[in-house]
């Protein structure tokens, strides 16, 4: 870091990459900052944040942690949809508060009403989503993604030579619809002295449209901020820890998600390779800067990756190598150096891409595996990666307890020798039976104590 910023202290330049990381787990364990609700709050908390901490550290903790998979449980229990809890926050607010009072103790689990903000996506015209009653049906189960090219290829010069006019006045006009007015501005690298052009051109009406919208959104989030922001945070203040701090994208998935699309960008590696490359490169840099400089940072253990595009049978392993790896390597790289443990979520299965990931230090890398040999998973990454994760989800919402919690059994004692590892399901739940979590979690209490 070119600075010490606010938070870190005084000798965080000269400190290594694992004394940083250890200043961060030290101060999550600590709490200090969260005003705890009660002293038996607290002590939770720390056996909790300490055995998150020992499972990291490939540690044995005092058992195996247990990260349920309660999906939109609060709300389907109380009788709200998706549609409900996106466009009414209050309510969704209402259905956590229930679940929590309800269940919190025996589930180990506080909920949050974490929705999607419906109604400034719709004022903003957003087009990179459909979510329910708007593309999906008023009962959907949540939003979905709509791929498309909304880059094309002879724009990847553009890109490069500078990403936040490319950013500005062409990729978001196409995903924000209110933000087609951007195409009028002038790049504002124009600006030299007197701006009279460039700034005339804001009393346009589409512009003046585009402003007004904006604050219309702007509006509407605040609205729904100062509704959730009295609940946010009070789940470490109850003994529940929370160790996702934001959110990372490998460099290929940011371009091959919202930008070229699935089929675009795997035309480009044998098409435009250089390019490709080169734009990752430029992708990576700027999202190194933007992660290390979010709000809050300094108090964050953990970004969170969610790997699209780097599953078994997306690419060859060769363009695995030189397309996927390297940029994320970069971008993660730059975050452990800072002390930030790196959660990959490995969605599909990532079998034939275990022998080469394991590329970083110990203790500062954890894999949430979605449907990935857990045995091989454990033999090949377990000495220095913490891996968590493969309970079916289908399983949690179709299975019946006994089943779930054989499952799970045979998870902990294939996994958990060692430690390093968190009983969890591969993905994200939709209405999961209650019953099958608390298999979950009395699975983990039955057959995951360590004898110290």
């Amino acid at each position: 870091m070119a600075k010490i910023q606010p938070g870190y202290p005084e000798n965080w330049a000269t400190m290594t990459p694992l004394q940083k990381r250890e200043w961060r787990q030290s101060k999550f364990v600590k709490g200090e900052s969260i005003k705890f609700v009660n002293p038996e709050a607290q002590k939770a908390y720390k056996i909790r944040s300490q055995r998150i901490v020992d499972i990291y550290n490939l540690k044995e903790p005092d058992r195996v942690q247990v990260n349920l998979p309660i999906g939109d449980l609060p709300y389907n229990l109380y009788g709200i949809n998706s549609h409900t809890a996106m466009y009414q926050v209050e309510k969704a607010v209402e259905a956590c508060q229930q679940f929590n009072t309800k269940y919190s103790a025996e589930l180990e689990y506080y909920a949050a009403p974490m929705t999607t903000p419906a109604k400034a996506l719709e004022i903003l015209d957003y087009k990179l989503y459909a979510w329910p009653g708007h593309g999906l049906s008023v009962n959907a189960p949540g939003y979905q993604f709509i791929e498309g090219e909304y880059m094309s290829a002879d724009e990847y010069d553009d890109l490069i030579r500078d990403p936040s006019d490319f950013w500005l006045r062409t990729y978001l006009p196409r995903v924000f619809g209110i933000l087609d007015s951007m195409r009028l501005i002038s790049p504002l690298t124009d600006i030299i002295e007197i701006p009279t052009g460039q700034i005339g051109i804001l009393g346009h009406p589409q512009i003046k449209a585009t402003l007004r919208k904006l604050l219309e959104a702007s509006d509407e989030l605040e609205r729904r901020a100062a509704i959730t922001a009295p609940y946010m945070g009070q789940g470490p203040a109850r003994g529940y820890p929370v160790t996702m701090g934001a959110f990372g994208i490998a460099p290929f998935d940011i371009i091959g998600d919202t930008m070229r699309g699935t089929t675009s960008i795997m035309k480009d590696m044998y098409r435009h390779p250089e390019k490709l490359l080169k734009a990752m490169d430029v992708i990576a840099d700027i999202h190194i800067h933007n992660l290390l400089h979010s709000p809050n940072i300094h108090n964050m253990i953990s970004i969170f990756f969610p790997l699209h595009k780097g599953a078994d049978g997306w690419m060859s392993q060769k363009q695995f190598d030189k397309f996927y790896m390297p940029t994320l390597k970069k971008v993660m790289d730059a975050l452990i150096n800072e002390g930030l443990l790196c959660t990959l979520f490995a969605e599909g299965s990532y079998n034939t891409r275990l022998d080469s990931v394991n590329l970083f230090p110990k203790g500062s890398v954890t894999w949430l595996f979605d449907q990935t040999d857990m045995a091989r998973a454990k033999q090949v990454l377990g000495k220095d990666c913490s891996i968590q994760g493969n309970v079916p989800s289908s399983l949690i919402v179709t299975g019946d307890p006994a089943d779930v919690k054989a499952y799970c059994r045979k998870l902990i004692e294939t996994c958990a020798p060692g430690g390093g590892y968190i009983l969890a399901a591969g993905c994200t739940a939709e209405n999961p039976k209650l019953d099958n979590l608390r298999a979950m979690l009395a699975a983990a209490k039955e057959y995951g104590v360590y004898k110290k």
